[in-house]
């Protein structure tokens, strides 16, 4: 009796190793399968991506809106426009594949994007010292205040415009100031201080020595050294008339001119 119960046991683990084995290679083969279906249906989608940039290259160059949706069905699936660091005229011998297969048109726009916000930046660094908000940015690059007339964009193609620029290794960042989209084009990290400040002029427009002393608990020398730091660097302007000299933002001054 022994034995018969061995033989039984062994046979079901023989049987038990078999039935995982064929499960394994079944999992295998739908694996394989679903991998082969999908890499299929991406080269179709490939294809007709490629296809709609090609007829709607001039919606996608002259409407914001149109290339802002483009834009956002290439991220859906992992596709990036401006994967190709290279947009020159010869993108098709040198530039990226999904710059040869989107064609050089979005490539080519965002280049020459790029390059007018960073005309506009250079142009007024004098005046905000390297920080603009990015709207502003929108408005001069639309106007035709930078290199070659005016351009109708966005401020997602502003955003992605610099975005593009990383690569290069150039300085340009995003960071948001006081609830406000910038565009810094000055490699200097601000600190925690100077940031607060920053925001505090995002929203009020000015500040004095006494506003950050009694608001933010500060000693004297601690608020003035922020505002040295910032007034260095032309992120404020001064304004001795009032009885207390006054810290402008460059921004709300602009602003408030127009």
């Amino acid at each position: 009796m022994n034995s018969k119960r061995k033989g039984v046991g062994l046979s079901a683990f023989t049987a038990r190793s078999q039935a995982v084995s064929q499960f394994a290679s079944h999992g295998d083969f739908l694996r394989t399968s679903n991998l082969n279906a999908l890499q299929t249906q991406l080269s179709v989608f490939q294809s007709l991506l490629h296809q709609f940039s090609l007829t709607h290259a001039k919606d996608i160059r002259s409407n914001p809106t149109f290339r802002a949706e483009f834009a956002r069905m290439c991220n859906a699936i992992g596709v990036d426009p401006l994967a190709s660091s290279n947009a020159s005229r010869n993108w098709k011998q040198e530039g990226s594949f999904w710059a040869q297969m989107l064609g050089g048109s979005v490539n080519d726009f965002y280049f020459e994007l790029a390059v007018r916000v960073v005309e506009v930046c250079k142009d007024t660094r004098a005046e905000n010292g390297g920080l603009i908000p990015l709207a502003e940015a929108r408005e001069r690059v639309t106007k035709g205040r930078a290199i070659g007339g005016g351009m109708e964009v966005s401020d997602d193609d502003i955003v992605r415009a610099v975005n593009s620029l990383k690569p290069l290794g150039s300085g340009f960042t995003l960071p948001v100031v006081g609830g406000r989209p910038m565009v810094r084009s000055v490699p200097k990290e601000l600190n925690v201080d100077q940031s607060t400040v920053l925001d505090a002029l995002q929203m009020l427009g000015y500040v004095t020595v006494s506003m950050l002393q009694d608001n933010l608990s500060w000693e004297r020398p601690r608020a003035e050294t922020v505002i040295t730091d910032l007034l260095a660097d032309s992120l404020v302007w001064i304004d001795l008339q009032d009885e207390e000299t006054t810290y402008w933002s460059p921004t709300f001054i602009h602003e408030a001119a127009r």
